[in-house]
């Protein structure tokens, strides 16, 4: 018998208590030691030979993509079944939503190819867009805004297939090892860098245009949520800001709601807070910036300026 039998049963006591936050005599849930390992696996599968601890020849690519191929799909298969059964599991059997998981699956993984050609955008865009940028292998080993649009972009696949958990814990491993929250949800187009990345938050219903470039904490977040007549959150809106074509977000740019839109071209400077949509071609900028020097020593003032730059201007061009 354990020495500390006694310190069981208050635990047991807040298990009997405390409701919502236990899962018993259910259904399994998705493992997230296994959606850990199959992010790993998939950030193989995208970028063949860079995150291999041996090189990998051309030669040797196909049995090396096939085997990878096989781990993600069986893993992939075998989380989707349990999250079905969590959701479908007293309505249909378990032949059938073994089948649903199945196809899913493969679904999914002939969804890579076109995730990747868009990836292929992503690194060119973070190359062509950050001078201290050396070559294209830095990008995909180095720049966690790729790493978490990778994981981001497939997700997605799973997420539009309305699987449950799965896409969201996917999205939160990568968050949790870059620092950059975007939820499965949010719809992205071609050509996203984000710049050091730090904080950046994008939410589920958000849409983002070709060729937008964000820096650290930035957030396209929700202004409010509609509640029903019972108080409760009504699920499913359009909540986020929709971001156009060749849009610039600079660092702490703070963007909310879902009537909010950022026209095409526009740059919404550091700092600036926003729940009003803004026209094409448009610059959205911090006013002017006093900063006064003192000497410590006897509080004496020796200079008061004023700064104005493009980029931390509240006014628009």
């Amino acid at each position: 018998m354990s020495k500390r039998r006694d310190l069981l049963e208050p635990i047991l006591a807040s298990y009997r208590e405390m409701g919502g936050i236990n899962h018993l005599d259910c259904a399994n849930l998705p493992s997230k030691r296994a959606i850990s390992q199959l992010c790993d696996d998939l950030l193989h599968l995208l970028f063949p030979g860079f995150f291999s601890d041996e090189a990998v020849s051309i030669e040797e690519l196909p049995e090396a993509a096939q085997e990878i191929i096989d781990q993600v799909a069986d893993r992939l298969e075998s989380e989707i079944a349990v999250s079905l059964r969590m959701r479908d599991g007293e309505k249909r059997s378990e032949a059938e939503l073994g089948g649903d998981a199945a196809a899913i699956t493969e679904r999914f993984v002939r969804g890579v190819p076109g995730v990747r050609a868009l990836l292929r955008t992503d690194v060119e865009a973070a190359y062509a867009g950050d001078p201290a940028a050396r070559s294209l292998e830095e990008i995909v080993l180095a720049y966690p805004g790729l790493e978490a649009i990778a994981i981001q972009r497939s997700a997605h696949l799973l997420y539009r297939e309305d699987v449950p958990l799965i896409p969201r814990m996917m999205t939160e491993w990568a968050h949790s090892r870059t620092g950059i929250d975007i939820h499965p949800g949010a719809r992205i187009g071609s050509h996203f860098f984000i710049d050091h990345g730090t904080g950046v938050v994008v939410g589920e219903t958000c849409e983002i245009g070709n060729r937008v470039k964000l820096y650290h904490g930035v957030t396209l977040g929700a202004r409010s949520f509609q509640k029903d007549d019972t108080g409760q959150i009504v699920k499913g809106l359009k909540r986020h800001p929709q971001v156009g074509d060749d849009v610039v977000i600079y660092p702490n740019g703070i963007i909310l709601g879902g009537d909010t839109v950022i026209g095409a071209r526009s740059t919404i400077g550091a700092n600036v807070f926003l729940m009003k949509s803004v026209e094409p071609d448009s610059l959205l900028v911090r006013g002017e910036q006093v900063q006064t020097t003192m000497d410590k020593r006897s509080g004496k003032i020796s200079s008061v300026t004023v700064q104005m730059h493009e980029d931390e201007i509240d006014f628009i061009i």
